[in-house]
């Protein structure tokens, strides 16, 4: 027979983990600028359900959360945090991708970067730790430092801001400091992780020129996307960025992992890549 004191302990539990999973909810529903109205109707839900929930007033179902996460784009990571705080189970594993169940998917990823070779491509985790790259990526660390090269694991803001990195090396390093930095802060305002803010902390103390140098584009063409342009060995090579996920992961190590491949923006930097894999 339950007793007076167990049903009040157990109440009051109930109410701190809807309350918890209230705040953490309206926490993302605020950050994505989605009104509450708004998140009803794309749930199929009512606002007054989705006030409820946020105060505490009424704990949502495991399913119905899941709905609301995904209409409002939470991270993987963070809806296991959402559930958790609601009192249920988490529903998304995180599996080292040393695990042999990734197995299919490390032999496709390594077969990704070696395609795209000779030019540079990198796979890095949340908080930009190396987990793979190709020759093209090692081609340009080449010169590096070997403490830094050493370090592990590999972490690709470090390698890119730190002053004896690739920092010295890139022209236009202030404009691409600015873009790393921002891509950074997105990612913090996504997640609470404080790795990538110490992380953070570290690689925008780096020092950085009072101003860019100023190297007009090859041939005179217009660069089509902000560039890092790199001097290697003598020779000036541009590179514009992009990043790559995966769709609808089910797993959290999945879910934090990018490809980045950095294609060439100008005729000399594919002919020089192209003469250096020969």
């Amino acid at each position: 027979m339950t007793t007076p004191a167990r049903t009040t302990r157990t109440a009051a539990a109930r109410r701190g983990s809807t309350s918890e999973v209230g705040r953490l909810l309206r926490g993302w529903r605020e950050r994505r600028r989605v009104s509450q109205l708004d998140l009803a109707l794309r749930a199929d839900s009512s606002a007054r359900h989705i006030s409820f929930v946020e105060t505490g007033r009424s704990r949502p179902s495991e399913e119905f959360l899941l709905r609301l996460a995904e209409h409002l784009d939470v991270p993987v990571r963070e809806r296991n945090a959402l559930l958790l705080a609601a009192g249920y189970a988490p529903r998304f594993s995180e599996t080292s991708l040393d695990d042999p169940s990734l197995g299919a998917l490390r032999a496709g990823l390594d077969q990704l970067l070696r395609g795209y070779e000779p030019y540079p491509a990198l796979i890095v985790d949340a908080t930009y730790d190396v987990v793979a790259s190709n020759r093209g990526v090692a081609l340009l660390m080449e010169p590096l430092p070997e403490h830094l090269l050493s370090a592990r694991p590999l972490n690709a803001m470090r390698l890119t801001l730190h002053p004896e990195g690739l920092a010295p090396r890139i022209r236009n390093l202030r404009a691409w400091r600015g873009h790393l930095l921002a891509q950074m802060e997105r990612q913090i305002a996504l997640a609470r992780s404080p790795a990538l803010r110490a992380l953070h902390a570290e690689v925008s103390g780096y020092p950085v020129p009072d101003r860019d140098e100023d190297p007009e584009p090859a041939g005179g063409v217009p660069y089509f996307a902000l560039p890092m342009i790199l001097e290697h060995d003598g020779q000036v090579l541009s590179f514009v960025s992009s990043i790559s996920t995966f769709n609808t992961p089910m797993d959290v190590t999945v879910a934090e992992l990018a490809v980045e491949t950095l294609l060439p923006a100008d005729p000399a930097t594919v002919k020089y890549l192209r003469r250096t894999a020969d």
